[in-house]
């Protein structure tokens, strides 16, 4: 709750402040703060639980507990905004979280994107602005205690189930290269090249979870695309692992795969090959090379 001394008034607006920085009027009078709609970071570091900010006493829902976010900008991406808000609010540096899956509470007027990241390389928040009285990690199973923002507390438990999963995509880059007439035996290594650079674009925008059969609205799989023989070499772009196989293409997809699994990873294989579908069904999800292109042209 607010703490004496504390700023107990908001901070004067900015005439030249983003338009997004306004609320959103539902047609029964409700507000909600951010004219293009809001999102926030849900940051999970495994060794010390989620990121939570205490809100300022003037702010809405003040004195609650919840995770840093705020109003998006005009064009400005959900994803692009809860990493903007989260340093703006707590200092989480660029580059220290990776996206895993976004949640959307859509309220016809206005929409809440959380987006859950996971911490790749650990940080201490840093009150940076006056809307936090604190900053903290908070193990799992102490979250649901602290006074919570309502609507928070009303989306953590999916939040909280959601963070169990870690989807992995293995891709057969053969079998996908090779289901596409377009010429690609001219060029294997332009072929993969090209599939590498797309793929790249899909980790950017994510999977629906429908496709991964998931929960949330979008996830961010870590994606590993397998090459084999002259079309080793491709360069990984964002979000994007390249394994070259030293030899069978098809026994690196089977020992990837097994390993992703051993490690807690959900993976799914994306290949038309039979043989390899069967030696990897035990402990994956597959999929065909249709359903992957498909993803990339949508």
């Amino acid at each position: 709750m607010w703490e004496p001394g504390r700023v107990s008034l908001p901070p004067r607006l900015s005439p030249d402040r983003d338009p997004g920085d306004n609320w959103a009027v539902a047609a029964d009078g409700t507000r909600y703060w951010g004219a293009f709609g809001a999102a926030g970071l849900l940051a999970h570091d495994p060794a010390r639980g989620i990121l939570m900010q205490h809100r300022a006493a003037w702010s809405h829902h003040g004195g609650t507990w919840g995770i840093p976010g705020g109003a998006r900008h005009h064009g400005e991406e959900a994803l692009a905004a809860a990493l903007r808000e989260s340093a703006e609010e707590a200092g989480v540096p660029a580059g220290a979280v990776t996206p895993v899956a976004v949640h959307v509470l859509d309220r016809a007027v206005w929409t809440y994107t959380t987006v859950v990241a996971r911490v790749d390389r650990a940080f201490e928040p840093v009150a940076a602005d006056t809307e936090s009285l604190d900053l903290a990690w908070v193990a799992l199973d102490q979250v649901a205690g602290r006074e919570l923002h309502p609507g928070f507390a009303a989306s953590w438990p999916a939040l909280r189930d959601a963070l169990a999963h870690r989807p992995a995509l293995v891709v057969d880059g053969a079998n996908v290269v090779g289901s596409v007439p377009d010429g690609w035996w001219r060029d294997r290594a332009g072929a993969a090249q090209r599939l590498a650079d797309r793929l790249s674009l899909l980790a950017g925008r994510g999977v629906a979870a429908g496709e991964l059969g998931l929960p949330l609205d979008r996830w961010h799989p870590r994606i590993t695309l397998v090459l084999e023989g002259a079309a080793r070499g491709a360069h990984a772009g964002p979000g994007v692992r390249v394994l070259d196989a030293i030899g069978s293409g098809d026994d690196a997809v089977v020992a990837r795969t097994r390993a992703y699994a051993a490690d807690g990873w959900r993976p799914t294989v994306v290949t038309s090959d039979r043989g390899l579908r069967e030696r990897v069904a035990d402990v994956a999800d597959v999929r065909g090379a249709r359903w992957l292109l498909e993803l990339l042209d949508a």
